[in-house]
């Protein structure tokens, strides 16, 4: 096997790697309904298999981080990967909603790996002034899952029941997986260094998350990027029970508002040839901020039909298409050989966020979407009192340049560009 592999192919991989979860959350999202009627359950109980996924996938980051920098990021990962398939096909054939619940969360266990990995991988493969675009790309695919799965999971729900959702999810990843144990090279070399005992692996935690860096931009965009979760959990009830929308627009809706975080995270890669990620996300969180009081406003009054919720929802996402990439990347800027624990608990604030927002929505009234558009404006207010909190100390902390990748076959950015972005991505003073 090669060593070396090229960028496109790289970023390619850990992409495909990084839309395990997502898609495990959003496919089967159209046969909500369906999964209700076959369990006789209401829709807020069928919201509890969201909540044992987000549950699973924080956790479970907690769990690889140090495994990832101990054995390297492959053994685990293809570990994970069968967990993920087994369990999928579990799930497939669940016979009642609580052991469907339960394998749920032993599915998101098995997937969180392809997420902590693929970030962590971003941090072996590319330098500290390359992070935040690489990670740009990464949420492209990450924020074309929205787009493609809840559509492509109504055909498949169609033609083969809510079941074969599921069903799809093993054979893909088992595809995935394949590529991985013979054309993914290697990024981190083993560590024995690492220990797995519960003391050094906590205290390795505490250090990272004592970081100002890391706890000001990981905490604040952990809240900004909670909008994204109460979206996904929240839109069934919103739209299908609020509005009274059929599957097929529904899904359309879904790939709609997508498109505003998709579009929104590709644009900030032009827009980090102007200003740095710090600015950045200031701003966007800010905006963020009005949109989700706006909404809440306009709801309350009456303001509000589907189009102007479409318009107000599709501003709101567009800024946390920029605020994700990059709190992520200003976060895991100062770790190198512990990237892998970095980024799970990066991971960990992200995702045990959504599992709290997803359990708050399953708790709410299906016929009442007050509760559920409330969220938007409180998590993204959160976000940016954290933010105006810690930032001061966290710019005035120095990111210092951690040795050259594993393997520079991977950067295909040209050397203007590298400049640029060492300039612009993580400056170590304040804009």
């Amino acid at each position: 096997m090669p060593a070396k592999r090229s960028g496109l192919f790289v970023i390619s991989l850990l992409g495909a790697l990084s839309v395990v979860s997502p898609f495990a959350i959003d496919m089967y999202l159209p046969a909500f309904p369906e999964l209700a009627t076959g369990f006789g359950v209401p829709s807020t109980t069928i919201a509890l298999t969201l909540s044992s996924y987000f549950i699973g996938l924080a956790l479970g980051q907690v769990v690889y981080g140090p495994l990832l920098d101990r054995f390297g990021r492959k053994p685990p990962l293809v570990v994970g990967l069968v967990l993920f398939i087994v369990t999928s096909v579990g799930c497939a054939f669940a016979p009642d909603v609580y052991t469907l619940i339960g394998l749920r969360f032993v599915q998101a266990l098995g997937g969180c790996v392809a997420q902590v990995a693929s970030v962590a991988m971003v941090r072996d493969f590319f330098p500290r002034k390359e992070a935040a675009r690489v990670l740009s790309r990464l949420f492209l695919f990450i924020a074309v899952s929205p787009l493609l799965a809840p559509t492509v999971g109504t055909l498949v729900i169609e033609a083969g029941g809510w079941p074969a959702a599921f069903l799809a999810l093993a054979v893909v990843v088992a595809g995935i997986l394949a590529l991985v144990v013979t054309l993914l090279p290697e990024g981190h070399k083993p560590d024995r260094d690492i220990s797995l005992r519960p003391g050094p692996i906590l205290s390795e935690y505490g250090s990272i998350l004592r970081h100002p860096r890391f706890h000001t931009f990981a905490g604040a965009g952990a809240f900004s990027f909670a909008g994204l979760f109460t979206f996904v959990a929240g839109s069934p009830i919103l739209f299908r029970d609020g509005f009274g929308v059929d599957g097929k627009t529904y899904s359309l809706i879904f790939a709609l508002l997508a498109g505003g975080f998709i579009g929104a995270s590709q644009l900030n890669v032009a827009l980090l040839r102007y200003w740095p990620s710090e600015v950045l996300f200031r701003r966007f969180l800010t905006a963020q901020v009005v949109f989700g009081w706006l909404f809440l406003a306009g709801t309350v009054a009456g303001w509000l039909d589907l189009y102007g919720t479409l318009a107000v929802l599709f501003a709101f996402l567009c800024c946390v298409g920029v605020t994700n990439p990059n709190a992520s990347a200003l976060a895991i800027a100062p770790f190198s050989k512990n990237a892998g624990s970095a980024s799970a608990l990066l991971g960990f604030f992200q995702l045990g966020t959504g599992a709290v927002i997803s359990m708050a929505i399953g708790a709410v009234e299906p016929n009442n979407q007050v509760p559920i558009v409330a969220i938007f404006g409180t998590t993204a207010s959160i976000g940016l009192a954290i933010l105006v909190v810690g930032r001061k100390r966290a710019e005035a902390t120095p990111v210092i340049e951690h040795p050259e990748p594993v393997a520079p076959a991977a950067h295909d950015a040209s050397a203007e560009e590298n400049e640029l972005a060492e300039a612009r991505c993580c400056p170590s003073s304040a804009p």
